[in-house]
């Protein structure tokens, strides 16, 4: 319970500031909007291919509003005052992921909806894509909570806009990746963006699911939760000192 009170408080803060959260949602829609304008003769900007571009580049202003989130939180002291409370740092991790995953939910609605306007056929694996990136989405929520836990809220959001460049360059989103040479390609591969985006594009195209791209992606989004939880904890008893 009071987790599931922890989050709404979240919630509240997140919309508190509607032209962030507006301009987050906006964005995305307009490059969705814009890219099927210009009828770009190139299978990476078809609509089954560039919706999942999109819904994943999203997910890097996910990491900019929880790392926004937590780091007002330490500097407002008010993880200090709930440092006194029975909540472990597990729970306060859960608490800032359940406030961010509406978020997640009207971002994919927005996005299926708008394609689906510009000529994506519906099908049940919209459904089975929403609820995948949903759970990709982690990766991204975690890593917010990891930036916000070691930076300031002024620094917060200067390295979180680190994450929205590297999903554009690595993720494939805009480009096939053997395109730019083999070494930025290995880079690619070594990193979790481009898988998370094949797996979210083999699920809407109902392809079959590669192995590695879901072991890369669960990979890392474990260690970035342990991690995160580490770091948060350590934090949390360092700034009640």
């Amino acid at each position: 319970m009071r987790i599931i009170t922890f989050a709404k408080r979240n919630f509240k803060e997140i919309i508190r500031d509607p032209l962030s959260l507006i301009f987050s949602l906006l964005l995305p829609l307009f490059l969705l909007f814009i890219f099927q304008q210009f009828k770009i003769p190139n299978e990476v900007y078809k609509l089954n291919n560039f919706t999942p571009g999109i819904i994943l580049f999203s997910f890097s202003f996910v990491t900019l509003f929880t790392a926004t989130l937590v780091a007002k939180d330490r500097e407002t002291s008010l993880l200090i005052r709930l440092g006194v409370s029975p909540m472990k740092p597990f729970e306060y991790i859960i608490g800032y992921m359940l406030s961010i995953i509406p978020i997640v939910i009207i971002q994919n609605i927005l996005f299926f909806t708008l394609a689906i306007i510009l000529g994506l056929k519906f099908s049940l694996s919209i459904i089975l894509t929403i609820f995948v990136s949903l759970l990709i989405s982690l990766l991204f929520i975690f890593l917010g909570i990891l930036i916000g836990s070691i930076t300031k809220v002024k620094s917060a959001s200067g390295v979180s806009s680190v994450v929205v460049q590297v999903v554009c360059f690595t993720s494939g989103m805009y480009f096939s990746n053997d395109l730019v040479g083999s070494f930025f390609a290995k880079i690619c591969d070594i990193l979790p963006f481009s898988h998370a985006l094949n797996i979210i594009r083999n699920v809407l195209n109902m392809n079959d699911l590669s192995i590695l791209d879901i072991m890369v992606v669960l990979g890392y989004t474990i260690l970035v939760l342990i991690i995160t939880i580490y770091t948060f904890n350590k934090k949390m008893i360092s700034d009640n000192k």
